[in-house]
């Protein structure tokens, strides 16, 4: 057996006609992150990536969208009697003492079928690693999943496997989209937008400089998911009271307005039918139809997943205020005010942030200087 350990990526199923352009991503993330590669090819429908250091480039690749398992596997031949002696040798490495294990071997098999493959491993397991006292388990409870996927000609049994983040490739859409972060349901629009191909400019709003710490860290977790060294974002403060329903959708308003000021043909707006009054919503649509532009919105259909990219981009402490956030009640159109517009256009302040470690300590560092 080639004892190569490959990160394998599996594209999601609305990526598997995008696989060129994930490939692409994967050597751009893997530059970006400073790990070093020989190959990054295709074999069927998986993407194979021959790292020096496969742990540190699994966690490179784990930032991309388009991508709905990753794992490090060692590859064998597509050939029954390899494949299960195989398995059942990783195995011992991967099992411990009396854990549940589920033998899963899914792709394309030559001259047999996977759950033979599945039933003879298991077997093979019980009877050789009788010290372990390993016990199979089943579809709904197992400790250990050990993972087969099979190509025409290959095997690669998985010694590692972590769920991907989904969606397509970013920047397919070949579009420049304006979105703006300003508190964390609109940061998890713009991650939205991003999941959905969107290639995004970024512009952050704020009332009151007390909101930067939070804001610096919630844009730390979303630029990552750009492929890019360094990221050009726009701040803008918007002096208008925090407090209440009505100036919040005021603030919305404002803020849509600002958007709109800008050249970009594509507009993310941060709303959801879910949380926001249709009222609101079709006035929002109906001011960026206006202008002729195109507005878009990438939590339509995003119901509870939402709290999960929530999770993604380290809000888990923020889910209280996101709960009370998107409860809230509001069917009035507030308007918005010309001069507030005109002032916050007054405040911008561009900065340049090259992606790293200390992020959030640059953007602040950079805001206090400026």
């Amino acid at each position: 057996m080639n004892q190569v350990s490959y990160v394998v990526v599996f594209p999601t199923i609305f990526s598997k006609n995008k696989i060129p352009h994930l490939i692409s991503n994967i050597k751009k993330i893997l530059k970006i992150k400073n790990q070093e590669f020989k190959s990054v090819k295709r074999d069927g429908d998986i993407i194979l990536v021959d790292a020096n250091d496969p742990v540190f480039a699994s966690s490179a690749i784990d930032l991309l969208f388009g991508v709905e398992k990753i794992a490090i596997a060692r590859q064998s031949t597509n050939n029954f009697e390899k494949i299960v002696s195989e398995i059942t040798s990783i195995s011992g490495n991967l099992l411990l003492k009396g854990e549940k294990f589920l033998v899963k071997v899914e792709g394309i098999s030559k001259g047999f079928v996977t759950k033979d493959v599945e039933v003879a491993a298991t077997s093979n397991i019980i009877e050789k690693k009788v010290k372990l006292g390993a016990r199979p388990g089943t579809d709904e409870r197992f400790d250990k999943l050990l993972y087969t996927y099979l190509t025409k000609n290959n095997s690669y049994i998985c010694i590692f496997s972590d769920k991907g983040k989904g969606g397509i490739p970013y920047q397919l859409q070949n579009k420049k989209t304006i979105c703006a972060i300003y508190d964390e349901i609109s940061a998890i629009s713009c991650y939205e937008a991003i999941k959905q191909g969107n290639d995004v400019k970024i512009i952050v709003c704020y009332r009151q400089k007390s909101e930067l710490t939070n804001l610096a860290r919630i844009i730390n977790q979303v630029i990552p998911r750009l492929v890019q060294n360094s990221v050009e974002i726009e701040f803008l403060q918007i002096k208008i009271n925090p407090n209440g329903i009505k100036n919040h959708l005021i603030y919305v308003s404002t803020i849509l307005e600002i958007l709109l000021r800008y050249s970009n043909n594509r507009i993310a707006l941060s709303l959801s039918p879910l949380i926001h009054s249709s009222q609101f919503i079709d006035n929002s649509l109906k001011t960026v139809f206006g202008k002729k532009k195109i507005p878009i919105l990438p939590l339509t259909g995003v119901d509870m997943n939402l709290f999960d990219d929530a999770k993604e981009i380290g809000l888990e402490r923020n889910m209280k205020k996101i709960e009370k956030m998107v409860t809230m009640t509001a069917d009035e159109i507030p308007s918005f005010s010309e001069k507030d517009v005109e002032l916050a256009l007054k405040t911008k302040k561009i900065i340049t942030v090259e992606i790293g470690p200390n992020n959030v300590h640059d953007i602040l560092d950079s805001l206090e200087n400026h």
